[in-house]
């Protein structure tokens, strides 16, 4: 059996955290981890990566050229290139290009991943020609993926079977996870768009992807549920709560707003109240640059205005709904509602989350209502902001007290505090256990018990977190 999105606790000292992650640990060969102030490349050796992009190679040298803290520039080193030195499973450049980009550890493409893991590469695409097409393939295999279930969220290399196909749903062949996720969507949207803007290249958006961006639109609508549930359940046999559906499968009730549900959130998780807000808002930027390309690329003017009377719709709920009084930081941005009343205060570290908002949905940093939530999402008023030896935002996904790095990222990404990114940066440093990489979430007390040793989403935003801050000459 091929291992699960939650993977196995890795651990340089005593293995306590297994039973609580629900998963075996695992320890970590002492061989692999660095030796304090060994700074060397953990790249793997030229003839043994996936992949060679030498505007990449260029980046990376006058990147490190202008680090000063010799660390970090290794850690860049490590980290920027690995989706291209470990995860590209497959890459096809003749007739059509189609890359399938696996997620680390785990052998399947997940959209919202594969998304992120190439995203830092999309200013070379311009000088070089070979990067252009992976990304370009990446588009076309996300394309078919979402043709062959707009449900998924993540798919396997071919029509082997996955591991999940116990799971009460529909699993069809190629599908390795069908847990419906509105950033799913988004993702595949977000690198359409980001490659257009580079590039300038429209060859992937043929009558295949206008399918596909149609069969999203309609996907959205399905799931802002005005009549009734849509198609989509989903239950799984498991011990983990949040690894299953609530409400036979469709998730709690909402009453219709005109908000999109999301039964599972970004971290895989279910959703507690199914209008998960970040998602949400990122939806609404995703329609907008979709309306975009439907009106410039596709010449197709009642596709474009369908998305920009649903991002309208979208908007206006958020506008009622996703701004709630807390007793304690005033008018802030909810993380889950339901329509009803209820609603979920926190934060969750995987992206689109409410702390990422000016990054994946474009909300001004400044935004007053943005600033408390980001003061609530870092405090303890923020039940997955784990405190102990070192303090920051983790989730349900890896339990209490467990803290994940994309967290420090994000924080650092929207912020414009020196001192604030330079903690971030501190941080990461101080929690990458020796190996040099970014991993999942680690303990709180001891950063040596980790999760995912192999995780290229992580290590690749990391890679473009040191670039916004070189060109920013904040490092």
């Amino acid at each position: 059996m091929k291992p699960s999105r939650r993977k196995f606790l890795v651990t340089g000292g005593v293995a306590t955290l297994g039973t609580l992650m629900g998963a075996p640990s695992k320890v970590l060969s002492a061989s692999f981890k660095l030796a304090k102030q060994d700074y060397q490349s953990r790249r793997p050796p030229a003839n043994e990566r996936k992949f060679h992009s030498e505007a990449v190679e260029e980046t990376i040298l006058k990147t490190k050229q202008k680090i000063a803290d010799p660390e970090l520039a290794r850690m860049f080193e490590n980290c920027y290139p690995n989706t291209l030195d470990t995860t590209i499973k497959d890459f096809s450049a003749e007739g059509k290009p189609d890359t399938f980009i696996i997620t680390g550890d785990i052998d399947a493409m997940w959209l919202r991943d594969s998304t992120a893991q190439v995203w830092p590469y999309l200013p070379l695409v311009k000088i070089d020609d070979k990067l252009s097409r992976l990304i370009a393939g990446v588009i076309n295999r996300q394309t078919a993926s979402v043709l062959k279930d707009p449900y998924a969220n993540a798919f396997c290399y071919d029509s082997e079977a996955s591991e999940h196909t116990s799971d009460e749903t529909v699993m069809y062949p190629g599908v390795f996870e069908r847990k419906w996720e509105v950033d799913s969507l988004c993702y595949v949207i977000r690198l359409a768009y980001g490659y257009w803007k580079a590039s300038g290249d429209a060859s992937p958006f043929d009558d295949q992807w206008a399918k596909a961006m149609k069969l999203i639109v309609n996907t959205f609508k399905e799931q802002q549920r005005k009549n009734g549930n849509g198609p989509y359940s989903f239950r799984r046999k498991t011990d983990i709560p949040f690894d299953t559906a609530q409400g036979r499968g469709s998730g709690n009730p909402v009453r219709p707003t005109g908000l999109i549900c999301s039964v599972f959130r970004p971290s895989d998780d279910a959703t507690i109240f199914p209008f998960l807000i970040p998602s949400n808002f990122f939806a609404v930027l995703s329609l907008r640059q979709l309306a975009e390309m439907a009106g410039t690329i596709l010449k197709d003017a009642s596709f474009s205005e369908e998305c920009m009377n649903l991002l309208d719709e979208i908007n206006a709920a958020l506008q009622q709904y996703a701004v709630v009084e807390h007793f304690k930081f005033g008018k802030v941005f909810a993380y889950e509602v339901d329509g009803y009343g209820s609603v979920l205060h926190m934060d969750d570290a995987n992206v689109p989350c409410l702390l990422s908002l000016p990054y994946i949905a474009g909300i001004n940093p400044e935004d007053k209502i943005y600033q408390n939530t980001r003061k609530m999402v870092l405090s303890s008023f923020n039940p997955y902001y784990a405190q102990g030896k070192f303090s920051g935002v983790g989730g349900p996904h890896s339990g209490m007290g467990m803290i994940w790095p994309l967290g420090y990222i994000m924080r650092a990404m929207t912020s414009k505090d020196d001192d604030e990114i330079k903690y971030c940066l501190d941080m990461i440093k101080k929690t990458h256990a020796g190996t040099g990489f970014i991993h999942e979430s680690f303990n709180c007390n001891n950063p040596e018990q980790y999760t995912r040793s192999w995780f290229a989403w992580a290590n690749t935003i990391f890679g473009e977190l040191i670039l916004k801050l070189v060109a920013e000459k904040r490092i």
